[in-house]
C-alpha cells in the first residue's frame, strides 16, 4: 500500500514508498541484501497536487498525517502561472506538539503565544514544469523550523516511446531499510532508464546511482542499527532483465449491470489469473559501498557470481530471481454491497543461486536418506506477500497488505509489516482512489490520492 506503483511489476522491485516523515512524503527503500534489485522509480502525482485535489474537489480543508508521535495537518496554496507550470506552497502544522504545549502544566504560554512557536511549522515549495508533452521537471525545497534543516530535490522525467528516463538528485536523500529505520544521505543522485511495464513479455532496467557524504539516522533518530552498506559513498551501476508471462485461469462470462458504471474500471472483471517473472540482475559498485557490500554479502552467505578488487575498491555481483503470483476477484464493483472481493498472493525468490544451493543440499539429503536440516528447508522457502480487499459499502473498501514470515526453527508464522487501509473509489475518474492507510510497525498514517492502480 505504501509503495508507489502504477502497475504490478512484481513485488521484488523496490519502489519509492510513501511516508509522512517529510513534507515531500516519499522515501527511497534500500536494495535487498546482498544483491540490489531496486531499480524502478514508480512515477506518481506529487504531494502538493494530491492535497490541492482534496481541497478543491473533496472539500477537505486540511489533510492529516501521523508519524509517531507527531500528528500534523497540511494545506497547500497553489500559485497559478500557466497551464504548463504548477507552483505551490505547502504548509504543515504540528497539532500534537501544539496540544502538548498548551496542556503542559509547567508552560505559562497563552493559546496565541503557543501558536507563535515557529517549531510547530514546516513549509515546502514545489515547482513543476511541463517542458514538453514528454518532459517534466520537478523542483522541491522543504524547510523545517524545528531543527533548522532544509531538503532539496530535483527530478527530470522524459517519456520515450517504449522507455522512461528519470534523473534525480536529493540533498539530503531519505532512505528506509528493511527494519524500517530511516537514514539521511547528504547527497544522492540517480539516472534510471526503464522499459515500460507490460502484462507479458520482456522488460529491463538500468540505473547509475551515486552517494556522497556520511549517512546518519533521520533527524537524529535513536537506533542501534549499523549504517547500511549501500548508503556509504560510491558509485553503483545496476541492470536487470526480466520476462513476465500471464495466464488467465478463469474469466467471468456473465454480463455486467447495464447503465451502471463500476466504481473502478480496473476492478470490474471477475477473474482468476496467474503470472510468473524470471530474470537476472547485475550490480557493479565502486567506492566505500563496494567494500562494505562485499563484506555484508559474505556474512549472509551470498552464492551468486561475484568478483572483488580491493585495490580499486570495486565489486561485481550477479544473480537471478523469480516471482510467481496469483490473483482472484469476485464481483464487478457495481452494486452497493458484497460486489468486490479480491485476493492477491505472491511468492518471491530474490536470489536464484541461494535457492539452487538449498535445493541441491535438500536433494542430496533425500538421496542419502538423511533428514534435511531446518536451515536447508528454510533456504528454499520464498518470500511471501498477500493482499486482501473487500468492499464495505458503495465506493468504500477495506484492504490489508502484508508480508508473511515463516520461521521453521521457532515454528512461527507472523505478519511482516502489515498495512491496513480504507479506499474510496472516485467513480467519475474511471480508476482513481483516495486511500487512508496505517502501518502499525512504522506507526505511520497518511491520506493519499492514487491513479490507475490495481
Amino acid at each position: 500500500m505504501k509503495k508507489l506503483r502504477w502497475a504490478m511489476e512484481g513485488d521484488f522491485w523496490e519502489l519509492d514508498i510513501s511516508t509522512p516523515k517529510t513534507i515531500e512524503a516519499t522515501a527511497r527503500p534500500l536494495p535487498q541484501s546482498p544483491l540490489p534489485l531496486g531499480l524502478s522509480r514508480g512515477t506518481r502525482l506529487s504531494r502538493p497536487r494530491q492535497i490541492d485535489f482534496f481541497q478543491r474537489f473533496m472539500a477537505v480543508p486540511f489533510v492529516p498525517s501521523f508519524s509517531a508521535p507527531n500528528f500534523s495537518l497540511q494545506r497547500v496554496l497553489a500559485i497559478p502561472f500557466s497551464n504548463n507550470w504548477f507552483t505551490s506552497l505547502l504548509g504543515q502544522f504540528n497539532l500534537h506538539k501544539f496540544v502538548s504545549s498548551v496542556k503542559d502544566p509547567n508552560s505559562k504560554s497563552t493559546l496565541l503565544q503557543a501558536l507563535r512557536d515557529k517549531s510547530l511549522y514546516a513549509f515546502g515549495f514545489f515547482s513543476e514544469f511541463l517542458l514538453t508533452p514528454d518532459d517534466t521537471l520537478l523542483v522541491i525545497f522543504d524547510s523545517y523550523v524545528h531543527n533548522d534543516t532544509t531538503r532539496k530535490k530535483a527530478v527530470y522525467h522524459h517519456k520515450f516511446p517504449y522507455h522512461d528516463l528519470t534523473l534525480e538528485a536529493l540533498w539530503p536523500g531519505l532512505f528506509v531499510d528493511k527494519s524500517s529505520n530511516y537514514w539521511d544521505v547528504p547527497f544522492s543522485m540517480a539516472v534510471d532508464l526503464a522499459s515500460l511495464p507490460s502484462d507479458s513479455g520482456p522488460s529491463y532496467h538500468f540505473t547509475v546511482h551515486h552517494n556522497s557524504g556520511s549517512p546518519h539516522p533521520f533527524e537524529g533518530d535513536e537506533n542501534n542499527a549499523a549504517v547500511p552498506p549501500s548508503l556509504h559513498p560510491g558509485f553503483s551501476l545496476k541492470s536487470a532483465f526480466s520476462y513476465k508471462a500471464n495466464v488467465d485461469i478463469w474469466k467471468s462470462k456473465s454480463q455486467k449491470l447495464k447503465m451502471v458504471q463500476p466504481y473502478d474500471m480496473f476492478l470490474s472483471d471477475p477473474h482468476v489469473s496467474a503470472s510468473a517473472i524470471i530474470g537476472a540482475t547485475m550490480t557493479a559498485s565502486v567506492g566505500e559501498n563496494a567494500i562494505r557490500s562485499r563484506v555484508e554479502g559474505d556474512s549472509e552467505g551470498f552464492r551468486g557470481f561475484h568478483m572483488h578488487a580491493p585495490a580499486i575498491k570495486s565489486t561485481l555481483l550477479a544473480d537471478s530471481f523469480a516471482s510467481v503470483a496469483i490473483t482472484a476477484q469476485h464481483g464487478t464493483f457495481q452494486r452497493l454491497f458484497s460486489d468486490l472481493t479480491r485476493f492477491h498472493a505472491c511468492l518471491d525468490y530474490p536470489s536464484g543461486s541461494k535457492f539452487l544451493s538449498g535445493a541441491t543440499r535438500l536433494a542430496q539429503d533425500f538421496l542419502n536418506s538423511k533428514q534435511p536440516s531446518l536451515d536447508t528447508v528454510q533456504a528454499v522457502c520464498p518470500n511471501f506477500f498477500v493482499s486482501v480487499q473487500q468492499q464495505i459499502a458503495g465506493p468504500f473498501s477495506f484492504r490489508v497488505d502484508s508480508g508473511v514470515t515463516i520461521d521453521l526453527k521457532n515454528r512461527d508464522i507472523r505478519a511482516n509489516d502489515p498495512v491496513f487501509a480504507i479506499e474510496y473509489a472516485l467513480q467519475v475518474l474511471g480508476s482513481a482512489k483516495a486511500i487512508a492507510w496505517y502501518s502499525p510497525k512504522q506507526q505511520e498514517f497518511m491520506i493519499e490520492l492514487r491513479f490507475f492502480e490495481t
